[in-house]
């Protein structure tokens, strides 16, 4: 069998997979529906489809959880099961006999390496037995993945804002030269709407509802103009169920905590970069991906915050796995693939 070579970022939100020579392959919510603990039902967005909505014997998991593995059985479980799904059984079995593929997996920075390990084992103790699995350190894939030099002496700062983390990092000659990860992301703005509402409304919604809210009506910015959504969800007095008009005024007021941490965070990065990178960055700006850089004027916020330019995405969300597949398909990336060595984990 020829040789396959696969790229996964194994996102709290959603994971991404990579396969060299044919692009990104696979986009799904990065959810497993479960009957009776063990037995799965459903993968991804299927699976999504479910949260909060099914029957006590139904359990719908995240996987992971502020970017490290939380279940590592439901995310090997679903690793195997997309293989098998998206090529075939063939195939899958073609993987676990002749052990003729690579794997490059996308990992957070500022985790232990013990959780790092994790990822490696999760493949490596998989049926999807290979012949080699390497690291990729996520903020190094990620400014790849945004179209920037990181094998140059330019300081380059990426701000990835995800579902649970934010990961704030300066790179400069392919490696990391500061770092820092917040829990904190768009399930955090989520929760905090959640509150919001309760106790403006005495009303309780979902996340998704929360999400919806989010979508429609969030700014990093302060909007003069009021803007309303309808959301139901039940009434805490009575305990029936009921709509309410929420404005976008409350939702700035519930997530602005949580962005000024981001801020203050972005700041305590700067304040540690060396003098020349800090030329750099005041040259190039800061590089805003992940998925929760999508809400509206957040990019304008950090930008008068800081008074640095800011670089946005068209695809945010995918920065990271184009990144693996950069790392593949050019050989003068190679080495950065090999910033953990595997045998660091024998």
């Amino acid at each position: 069998m020829s040789e396959k070579i696969y790229g996964i970022d194994m996102g709290t939100n959603a994971i991404k997979i990579y396969q060299k020579g044919a692009g990104v392959i696979l986009h799904q919510k990065n959810m497993i529906a479960v009957v009776n603990k063990k037995d799965p039902l459903a993968l991804g967005d299927e699976a999504h489809s479910m949260y909060e909505k099914a029957p006590k014997n139904i359990q719908v998991k995240k996987p992971i959880i502020n970017g490290v593995i939380a279940d590592f059985t439901a995310m090997q479980m679903m690793i195997q099961m997309y293989f098998k799904s998206a090529y075939g059984k063939k195939l899958a079995e073609g993987l676990s006999a002749g052990g003729n593929s690579e794997f490059l997996i996308a990992v957070p920075t500022d985790v232990t390496e013990v959780e790092k390990r994790a990822f490696y084992d999760l493949i490596a103790s998989s049926t999807l037995k290979t012949k080699k699995i390497r690291l990729v350190e996520k903020p190094i894939a990620d400014a790849l993945g945004a179209g920037l030099d990181v094998m140059d002496a330019t300081g380059r700062l990426i701000v990835n804002i995800g579902a649970d983390t934010t990961e704030i990092s300066l790179i400069s000659l392919g490696g990391i030269v500061q770092s820092r990860l917040l829990k904190i992301g768009g399930t955090r703005f989520d929760e905090a709407i959640q509150q919001a509402v309760k106790k403006k409304h005495n009303l309780v919604i979902g996340m998704k509802s929360a999400e919806r809210l989010k979508m429609q009506l969030a700014s990093g910015i302060k909007e003069e103009e009021e803007k309303t959504f309808d959301v139901m969800g039940r009434n805490l007095i009575t305990g029936l169920p009921n709509r309410v008009t929420v404005t976008n005024h409350l939702i700035y007021e519930a997530m602005a905590e949580s962005m000024s941490s981001i801020i203050d965070s972005i700041k305590f990065i700067l304040e540690k970069t060396p003098p020349e990178l800090s030329m750099d960055i005041m040259h190039d700006g800061i590089c805003m991906t992940g998925g929760s850089t999508k809400i509206k004027n957040l990019d304008l916020l950090i930008q008068q915050e800081t008074g640095l330019s800011i670089m946005k995405m068209d695809e945010p969300e995918l920065t990271v796995v184009k990144g693996l597949g950069m790392i593949m398909e050019n050989p003068q990336y190679e080495r950065l693939a090999n910033s953990l060595q595997e045998s660091t984990f024998h």
